[in-house]
């Protein structure tokens, strides 16, 4: 291979070569790149992370310590948080909160400082050790875990961690600010396309609507979510009202007897996608013993 190439660069010199760079500048300008890191005050000492690759992020400045909510895809988008958080106060990060486990939330832990706490749910823990091989991203395994409700307190703010049930994954951890009334909710809301459910982290169709409704039960009217813009309550509800249907649709399909491609084929659902749709994760928990 190096000495066909050799061969070529000396039989047709730099004609070949300049093809080769305008190869690789045309290749480079192909791959997506993310868009740039925008950092955004929603509400009170609440800041929400949007860009930089990754899922949205977020932080809570107290009067003597930052609290960092989720951590990107990257250590290099992680480390570029850490710079942002920098320019809006001297306070050190003293903690990291997970919502769950997905790959473009915590992959970015090795960019964080070393030697904080980690706290998330005990599934969200559980499904990280199975997917960290890298031993700078095992440093980062939680080291606090929570079954149902944990409550930390940054000053005199208060903040719950609640787990109302499997949803997106089975580890989903929903950050409620009670005096803030908001709520970093991690991928329990999509806006303008279906939410994704991972069955494989034992997710649920039927435990999202279960979760979201609980969500609304809390005093909460700011959600913020790892692929949407700063939400309402409106929003959650608009929500609720689709997965309800769409499950009530795809259970009449399989009453009728429907296979799970005829059911896919009625929704327009295109082969080869990259994540299971939401009509096959509905199929699948209704006729499927999991």
């Amino acid at each position: 291979m190096v000495r066909s190439i050799l061969s070529m660069v000396r039989s047709q010199g730099m004609a070949f070569i300049a093809a080769v760079s305008t190869f690789m500048i045309l290749d480079a300008r192909a791959q997506p790149q993310p868009e740039p890191l925008r950092v955004r005050n929603v509400r009170g000492n609440i800041y929400q992370v949007q860009g930089g690759g990754g899922a949205n992020t977020g932080f809570f400045i107290g009067k003597s310590e930052v609290l960092v909510i989720d951590a990107k895809m990257t250590g290099e988008s992680a480390g570029a948080m850490i710079a942002e958080i920098g320019k809006a106060t001297p306070n050190p990060v003293r903690r990291i909160l997970l919502t769950h486990s997905d790959r473009d939330h915590v992959n970015g832990l090795a960019g964080l400082p070393k030697d904080l706490p980690v706290i998330a749910h005990e599934e969200t823990r559980r499904l990280m050790d199975e997917a960290f091989t890298d031993e700078a991203l095992r440093a980062f395994l939680p080291d606090i875990t929570f079954s149902e409700r944990l409550t930390l307190h940054v000053d005199s703010t208060r903040i719950a961690l609640i787990h109302f049930g499997p949803a997106h994954t089975c580890g989903d951890a929903i950050v409620f600010f009670p005096a803030e009334k908001a709520a970093f909710i991690g991928d329990l809301l999509f806006i303008g396309r279906d939410p994704l459910i991972h069955l494989a982290k034992n997710g649920s169709s039927f435990g999202m609507v279960k979760v979201l409704k609980s969500m609304l039960a809390l005093d909460a009217d700011l959600f913020l979510s790892g692929h949407a813009d700063a939400a309402g309550r409106a929003d959650v509800e608009a929500l609720i009202s689709s997965l309800e249907e769409k499950q009530a649709k795809v259970r009449a399909l399989a009453d009728q007897g429907k296979t799970l491609e005829e059911v896919k084929a009625a929704f327009g659902v295109e082969p080869g996608g990259r994540w299971m749709s939401l009509y096959e994760v509905i199929y699948r928990e209704l006729t499927e013993k999991r």
